[in-house]
């Protein structure tokens, strides 16, 4: 897609003769118009998404993407001026370069993220040189057009511009709708991007070689022949290939022990860890169940809040059944309704063997009931109707990741503390307070804007934070791991310590969260604000 690019409006040279009338080849050329700016809105969506999901941030990444390709368009229109009087090989061949380049760029950052450690600098390149190519289109089709023209003709140059970029900004649209619609559920994003790099060859190639070939000399023809053969072998070979690159690209990521690995319309599910050994349960690259101590973070998630009556408790998140395996725990809870957004995670915790065996089968007790909604939707529909809850528990990824910001807002607590039953407690994984310091005490923040007294703490586990991929690797071994909750509730400031029925706990112990909390104060960043939906102020 082109977004004000400059275009001459000179008059081109008179026109060849056509295989066609001159109106059927403006609408030829006009089609190829549409089905390019398709193309190129796929690449543009594809290098965001994939950006997101490497890399994290997904408003930073799309900023990147779309500045820097504008950028290059306007750089590109610029250089396409010295290709106007070869305008049908040289719009041939900027085809044949955009479909390789924007085909084959979301398989080139996986690996380079897979192998090399890191994206960045690959996604800068792909979207200053998709945006080059992209921007040349314009000039160059314009010229095109001018030429179906009758001679003696007069030319409509005003007409021309209005048709071109109507063509333009349609396939645009059709291209944005078809990448989370259709490509990205179907294909997904390395196939998806190699098929559209191939449609975008054979409607460049084919206009030039067909509407155009009286144009073209002998040997321009041969050479569009031979470039558009190579690079449609070339997308068709790493189509074919792409199965077992994914599976090289995830082995190089995660290590030799994938044992699981899903790729759902939300999110990439990866479990790894030998047969009998600990599993890894790992959510778009980043690690969010280990085994061997994820007993640290479920019991300082779950317990301090059920002190004081629990018998119906709601946990937000938490699909893969370990929160609800502490909360189960304990006889007097008579519900436990989870909240979660992806189907496959708890389908995941209720057969995979080695997971529903971490989890105890709390997925198999009747007490226990799941809701496939997201949380703060739930909340704000059917919460206050399934409610009122004694212990609402929000086991969500941290506040520094931008999809979940919304759960960390002063709304998502306002709602959260409508389905509180009086003297009911709210706990939050509020981050690494380490790490973020800034953006754990925004939650507690927030969490006293919205009308809730607060009592943070943390605890300390051993692979807290770890993200998958070469360049994260010595992090699984390394520093311990640090997270950070807040208990709160209205009215009086809810006690931090262990219920009279409490079971008995691997790691929690009254005197833990007492230093726990020390910890937690003596981190303190004054003068935070609270974050809101119009104005989020986490940060990684």
């Amino acid at each position: 897609m082109v977004i004000d690019s400059p275009v001459s409006l000179s008059v081109p040279e008179a026109p060849a003769a056509l295989p066609v009338r001159p109106r059927t080849g403006r609408f030829l050329v006009l089609g190829v118009v549409f089905v390019c700016a398709a193309c190129g809105l796929v690449y543009e969506l594809e290098l965001v998404a994939l950006a997101s999901y490497l890399i994290g941030d997904s408003v930073t990444q799309a900023s990147v993407v779309l500045s820097v390709m504008v950028f290059a368009m306007g750089i590109g229109s610029l250089l396409a001026k010295r290709l106007r009087c070869r305008a049908a090989v040289g719009f041939g061949l900027l085809e044949a370069a955009l479909a390789l380049v924007g085909g084959g760029s979301a398989l080139v950052l996986y690996a380079t993220f897979a192998w090399g450690g890191g994206a960045r600098y690959a996604l800068v390149g792909f979207s200053l040189t998709i945006g080059v190519l992209i921007g040349a289109e314009i000039p160059l089709l314009m010229t095109l057009i001018q030429r179906m023209s009758r001679r003696g003709e007069r030319r409509d140059t005003s007409g021309d511009v209005a048709d071109l970029f109507a063509a333009d900004y349609v396939g645009a649209l059709v291209g944005g709708l078809a990448f989370p619609f259709l490509l990205l559920p179907l294909l997904g994003q390395l196939t998806g991007a190699l098929v559209t790099g191939a449609v975008n060859a054979v409607a460049g190639g084919a206009l030039v070689l067909w509407l155009f070939r009286r144009e073209l000399t002998r040997r321009e023809r041969r050479l569009l022949i031979v470039v558009n053969t190579v690079v449609l072998a070339l997308l068709a070979t790493a189509t074919a290939l792409v199965g077992d690159f994914e599976r090289a690209a995830r082995r190089a990521v995660y290590g030799e022990g994938v044992r699981v690995a899903v790729q759902t319309d939300l999110q990439e599910i990866v479990v790894t860890g030998a047969p009998g050994g600990p599993l890894d349960l790992f959510l778009d690259g980043r690690l969010r169940v280990s085994g061997r101590d994820e007993h640290r973070y479920h019991e300082a998630l779950v317990h301090p809040a059920m002190r004081g009556r629990h018998a119906r408790v709601a946990i937000l998140g938490g699909g893969d059944g370990l929160a609800a395996r502490e909360v189960l725990r304990y006889p007097g809870v008579e519900s436990v309704t989870v909240v979660e957004l992806d189907p496959a995670v708890v389908e995941l915790a209720r057969t995979d063997p080695a997971l529903s065996a971490l989890n105890g089968g709390a997925h198999r007790d009747p007490r226990l009931r799941v809701a496939t909604a997201d949380a703060f939707t739930w909340l704000r529909e059917r919460g206050r109707l399934s409610g009122p809850y004694d212990v609402v528990i929000s086991d969500l990824p941290d506040p520094g990741i931008t999809p979940s910001t919304k759960l960390y807002s002063q709304e998502f607590y306002g709602l959260a503390s409508r389905v509180l039953a009086d003297g009911g407690r709210l706990v939050v994984h509020a981050g690494p307070l380490a790490t973020r310091p800034r953006a754990f005490w925004t939650v507690e923040a927030t969490l006293r804007a919205a009308g809730l007294r607060t009592r943070p703490y943390r605890a300390t586990g051993r692979l807290s934070g770890f993200t998958a991929g070469p360049d994260r690797a010595s992090d699984a071994a390394g520093p311990p791991g640090d997270w950070g909750f807040v208990l709160a509730a209205r009215g009086a400031r809810p006690g931090l310590g262990l219920a009279a029925d409490a079971p008995r706990l691997r790691s929690l112990s009254p005197a833990v969260l007492r230093t726990g909390e020390r910890s937690a104060e003596g981190a303190r960043v004054p003068g935070v604000r609270p974050s809101t939906l119009v104005h989020p102020r986490y940060t990684h």
